[in-house]
Order: C-alpha cells, then sequence, then structure tokens
C-alpha cells in the first residue's frame, strides 16, 4: 500500500496515458500489425520477401483479384450511401407544431457537410475499413473564417467598393484515422465501452505551434521526433518527413485525483473516481492539455464500424481478411507458372566445357559465334524443362472464383456461368440475390455504427458551438441510403417484367414507373420525377366538368326516384280501392241473385226448374267476375312491386356513392 501511494503521488496525468497507449500499442503489434501490414501490401500491389510461398520463388507478381474485390465492395457500399445526393434525413418529434426548424436543420448539415467534403472523408474510411476491417475517424472542430464577396456603398452612395465579407465560424471535419495509429483498451469492443481511446500519430510541426499560439494548447518548447517509424501514415517510404512531431489525442476516463493535480482543474461534487476528459500529450511525454470533456452530450469525438463483426473483438473483418488465403493461392500459382516459364521459353545450352576453348564467352544471343574444339554437335545441345502444363490456366480461374465467392465482390465481367449470360433467368436471380444480401449487411452495420452517429455529433457540436444558426432541440436521424449499383440495376429489371404484365390503364401502372426512375441513375431523373408528379395531378377545368357531370346525374336519378315513388304510391292507392271493390262485389252478387231467382216466379213443378237454372246461371257469372277481379288485383301488385324494385336500386346506387357527391 505504501509503494503504491507513493507511485500515485510520483504519477501524472500524462504519463498515466502513456502508460495506458504503451500497453494498448504493444497489444495492437503483437496481434495485428504484421498482419495489417501484409494486406495494405496486397490491397496495393506490393510485394515484399515475406510474402513468398516458397525460397525458389523469383516472380514478384501480385494478383489483383484482391484489389478488384476491395474496390467494389467499397464502391458498392458508397454508390448506396451517396448516391441520391441527400443521404441522411431529420424528424422531429410528432407533437411539434412548428416542422420548418427540422428542414432548415438538415439543409444546413447538408450544406456544411458539402463544404467540408464529408463525403470524402467517409470513403476513405470505408476503404480503411474494407482493407483492415476496421473504419475509423475522429471529429474535429475547427475555427475558420469563412470570406463571402460583398459590396459596399462609398463617398456617400455614388460608388461601390467590391471586396469580401469575413465571418468567424466555428465548422466540424471528419478526419480518417489509419488503424494503426488507433489504439483502445483489449477488452472493449467499442468506442463507448472502453476506459479509453487514444489517437497515436506524427502531425505537422506548425499545426501544433498554431494550436498553442491561439491557446488551445499550453506554451511548452516542442522538439521534432523521428524515432517510431511505425507511427508514419506509411511506413514503407523510405525517405521519411523530418519536420513532425508525435501527438497522442486521449478521450476517455482519468482518475479524478490525477486530474485535481492540474492548475485549472475544478472538481465537481458529483464527479466520481473516473472523471471524462480530453488528454493531449506530445513526444510520449510532454502535456499540451487536460481539461474535462466539454462537450454538450459528453461524448468522445470517435466513431468507428467494422466491415463485419468478429463477436468479441474491436477490430473487424475486412475484405481483405476474407479473401486472403484465396489471394495468397492465387500468387503463388501465378509466380510458379512464370517461373516455369523462364525455364521453357528463355533458350539454355547444354555443353562440354572440355572442348570449349578457354576463356570463351557461353552467352547465347542471335549472332552470336561459339568457338568449339571439335564437331559443335557434340559439343554443343540446345536444353530446356519441358512445357508448362496447360492445367494451370484453369486452376488460376478457379482460384480468381474462390476470391469472388470469399469477398462477396463481381466484377465487370461477372461470374463466369451465372451472370454474363450462360446461365437462366433464376440462376442469375439467385446469384445477385447473394451478393445484394452481403452488401445490404454491411451497408446497415455502417449505418448504425457509423453514419448516424457521426451525423448525431456533429449536429449536436454545432448546436453548441453556432447556436445562432442551428436550433437547439432534440431530433431523430434518419439514414437514407438507397440501393448499391448491382442491387439498382436488379430492381430495375425486376420492376421492367412486372409492367409488362399489365396495362396502361392499371392504377399501379404510373407506381412502377416512378419506382423505375428513382432506380435510374441518369442526369434528368429529377425532371422526369417533377413531370411524372405533374401528370399525375387532376386537371381543374376537367374534374369540374366531371363534377358537373356527375352532379347532373345525380339530379336525374333523384328526379327517376321521385317520379316512381308517385307511381308506387298510385298503385298502391288503386290496389287498395280495388281491394275494396272486390270486398263488397259478393254482397251485390248475392242480392242480384236472389231478385233474379225470385223474381216473376209461379207456383208449379216449371217454375221450380226455372228456379234452380236462374241459380245455375248465376254462379256461373259470379265465378267469372271474381276471376276478373283477382286478375286485376294481382296485376295492380305486380306494378307495384316492380316500382318498388326500381326504387330500392336507385338508393341503393345513391348510398354506394361518396357521401359528399350524394343529392341532398
Amino acid at each position: 500500500m505504501l509503494d503504491k501511494e507513493e507511485y500515485s503521488n510520483e504519477q501524472t496525468v500524462e504519463s498515466w496515458v502513456m502508460e495506458k497507449c504503451d500497453h494498448w500499442r504493444d497489444h495492437f503489434t503483437n496481434n495485428y500489425e504484421e498482419k495489417f501490414d501484409e494486406y495494405n501490401r496486397l490491397w496495393r500491389g506490393h510485394f515484399s520477401a515475406e510474402d513468398k510461398t516458397r525460397n525458389s520463388e523469383r516472380s514478384q507478381i501480385i494478383s489483383p483479384a484482391l484489389q478488384q474485390a476491395v474496390e467494389s465492395a467499397v464502391a458498392e457500399i458508397e454508390e448506396a450511401t451517396f448516391g441520391r445526393g441527400k443521404f441522411f434525413d431529420i424528424r422531429d418529434d410528432m407533437r411539434d407544431e412548428q416542422p420548418q426548424d427540422v428542414i432548415f436543420l438538415r439543409n444546413q448539415l447538408h450544406k456544411d457537410f458539402k463544404k467540408t467534403k464529408v463525403r470524402k472523408s467517409v470513403a476513405e474510411c470505408l476503404l480503411n475499413s474494407a482493407i483492415y476491417g476496421t473504419g475509423i475517424a475522429e471529429i474535429v472542430i475547427e475555427e475558420e473564417k469563412e470570406m463571402r464577396p460583398a459590396t459596399q456603398p462609398i463617398m456617400q452612395g455614388q460608388m461601390q467598393a467590391v471586396g469580401v465579407n469575413v465571418v468567424d465560424r466555428t465548422v466540424c471535419k471528419l478526419r480518417p484515422i489509419q488503424p494503426r495509429n488507433f489504439l483502445i483498451d483489449p477488452v472493449a469492443t467499442s468506442v463507448e465501452d472502453a476506459i479509453g481511446v487514444a489517437i497515436d500519430e506524427f502531425v505537422p510541426y506548425h499545426q501544433v505551434e498554431q494550436l498553442q499560439e491561439s491557446g488551445v494548447y499550453k506554451e511548452t518548447d516542442l522538439r521534432f521526433d523521428h524515432y517510431d517509424n511505425d507511427l508514419n501514415a506509411d511506413p514503407e517510404l523510405t525517405d521519411q518527413p523530418d519536420e513532425k512531431i508525435r501527438l497522442t489525442k486521449y478521450y476517455g476516463l482519468i482518475p479524478k485525483f490525477l486530474m485535481e493535480k492540474e492548475e485549472d482543474f475544478e472538481a465537481d461534487e458529483d464527479d466520481g473516481h473516473y472523471i471524462e476528459a480530453i488528454v493531449v500529450v506530445a513526444n510520449g511525454g510532454i502535456l499540451l492539455k487536460a481539461e474535462r470533456n466539454a462537450f454538450m452530450m459528453n461524448d468522445r469525438p470517435v466513431v468507428a464500424f467494422p466491415w463485419d463483426i468478429v463477436p468479441g473483438r474491436f477490430f473487424g473483418r475486412g475484405i481483405c481478411e476474407k479473401g486472403y488465403n484465396s489471394q495468397k493461392a492465387l500468387d503463388a500459382e501465378l509466380r510458379a507458372r512464370i517461373d516455369a516459364l523462364a525455364l521453357t521459353v528463355h533458350p539454355m545450352m547444354a555443353m562440354d566445357a572440355t572442348r570449349l576453348p578457354r576463356g570463351s564467352n557461353n552467352e547465347i544471343r542471335p549472332g552470336k559465334v561459339l568457338l568449339t574444339n571439335g564437331d559443335p554437335r557434340e559439343v554443343l545441345q540446345p536444353f530446356n524443362f519441358g512445357q508448362v502444363g496447360q492445367i494451370t490456366f484453369a486452376q488460376a480461374d478457379a482460384l480468381q472464383k474462390m476470391v469472388q465467392t470469399a469477398t462477396g465482390s463481381v466484377d465487370a465481367a461477372g461470374i463466369p456461368g451465372s451472370i454474363n449470360g450462360e446461365a437462366t433467368a433464376a440462376g442469375i436471380s439467385m446469384s445477385l440475390g447473394a451478393i445484394i444480401k452481403r452488401h445490404k449487411r454491411t451497408l446497415i452495420n455502417f449505418q448504425e455504427s457509423f453514419l448516424i452517429p457521426f451525423v448525431q455529433k456533429i449536429a449536436y457540436r454545432y448546436m453548441q458551438f453556432e447556436a445562432e444558426t442551428y436550433p437547439v432541440s432534440d431530433y431523430e436521424f434518419e439514414v437514407t441510403s438507397s440501393l448499391g449499383i448491382i442491387a439498382r440495376e436488379y430492381e430495375v429489371t425486376q420492376l421492367v417484367q412486372l409492367l409488362q404484365t399489365m396495362g396502361s390503364d392499371s392504377p399501379l401502372y404510373p407506381v412502377l414507373i416512378q419506382s423505375i426512375i428513382d432506380n435510374m441513375n441518369i442526369s434528368n431523373r429529377e425532371q422526369l420525377q417533377q413531370v411524372i408528379a405533374q401528370a399525375s395531378q387532376p386537371n381543374p377545368q376537367a374534374q369540374e366538368a366531371q363534377q358537373a357531370e356527375l352532379q347532373a346525374r345525380l339530379q336525374f336519378q333523384a328526379s327517376q326516384t321521385n317520379a316512381l315513388n308517385g307511381q308506387a304510391v298510385e298503385s298502391q292507392a288503386r290496389a287498395e280501392k280495388i281491394t275494396q271493390e272486390t270486398k263488397a262485389i259478393p254482397v251485390e252478387l248475392e242480392i242480384d241473385q236472389i231478385n233474379a231467382a225470385t223474381k216473376n216466379l209461379k207456383a208449379g213443378d216449371a217454375d221450380d226448374k226455372e228456379f234452380e237454372r236462374r241459380l245455375k246461371v248465376t254462379d256461373r257469372l259470379l265465378k267469372e267476375r271474381k276471376q276478373n277481379q283477382d286478375a286485376a288485383v294481382r296485376a295492380d301488385q305486380a306494378d307495384t312491386n316492380r316500382a318498388k324494385a326500381q326504387v330500392n336500386e336507385i338508393l341503393t346506387e345513391v348510398r354506394q356513392q361518396p357521401t359528399e357527391n350524394r343529392p341532398n
């Protein structure tokens, strides 16, 4: 405990930071540095003696298969991210009644990103991630003088002076970091989980001197540092720059008792054992800056993402690591063939050394005269090692496919037999589908781990240091990335095939046309989109005419309904009248029957027979009149039912129409 207390009393912030960084540097050197150097050589096509697969190799060729895989994959992700111009969107709270601030913030961020060349920096991070497995960038805040052309009246307004207005602005830039210059806690899997991260690199001397003059760094005497060549941006250069300083920027937790030793630091009651701080050390031991993290969200100005996640590890798996074994086998095949060609193509001679003149030059060249002691046919004999096997061509082609299979990249020629026309449409779709899925997986990982956090952090810094320009509010950032080139062409093909299955009068036809134009990378795409949008909007005059026609038709239907209702009422009344008359007929008939049967009768048998005859005739007449009355009633009832059915049909048509188009 006494030794620990004495050590703590003697320890300083810079010594604590450099001790951590040295430990992290050893971990990186022992586990990653050699592999990363080889990945860099394979991507650039630089040969080194360490890359030999056998000691007898003489050829130094490196196949461009891995280079093509890296550039194809990076181009696909970059096109998917920036292919539509605006690569992110901002969403505000749904309860916000003034969405104009969101539109202004989005447009201002796009404008500043274009000015600070963010797309170029993101592309470099993607390239580093494809080569080394991890893309890393630092968010740097700088003060710049923004110059704008302007005019100013002089001589009481009679003339105008032309010049510039200089405005001081704070800008945020994205600076890519090489993995060799980035240090992190070995047990951490992300920047936020680590106790801290450090950027250890060489910087020009004048940059540090300018920051000292502006008061960002402390005023100290600094000397040039030339000792650690592993920190150079390109260690393969034989002549490295001289005027440079090793700068170590640490972002992370610092013990509270160490920060309290600094003169300008004031501890808070809420501080725990560790304090989130920013420490800058020059040449491995000179403290230039040590202060509390002053950013609004208390976040670290570093973003990183792996090309492909390796569970439990910060550094990911890139394209070079995926295709490493296939690339090495392909290089060995090509070098063996070239070495064999040297033995079979170049002329060689077998000679009898005892029969050659002393001191003769045995070099073989056209027109040379060889002197021999005896018959040249017995002294000289052409010599070769046979022919190179033709199977090496097929082996090289198979290894090329293995590189593409391992990396998921497709070159301009396509995968033979799958995409370049030698397979069926189903086979092409399956091949492209597998490739697109791999690119989509990497794209989502890049967006979630790098793009969205980077946009959020820069927006928060602009809100903090440029509050007059950027409205301060809580926003949600969304990435509006599109499909890559391969996926876009694949989707356009599917949409065109679907378009051929329907007519131009289908409601889906304009929607499919719009989708096809959205996926096309043509110069006048926005103009075509505007024309389609205008064509889809209804014509006001045609709409008014259609509305008038609809109103007239509804009025005509209403008049027909009223007429049919009147006819139905009239038919109903007539049916009721006939019914009442029908009820009264039997009584009248009975009276007539009695009168007819009883009038003018005399006593006797003849009158009785006449009475019976009259009764039978009367019954027959009554039945005929009753049948006629029933037929008339049925006819009136049928007319009434038909009128009611027509009314119901018209009412049903009116109910099916929209509410605003129904007649009052």
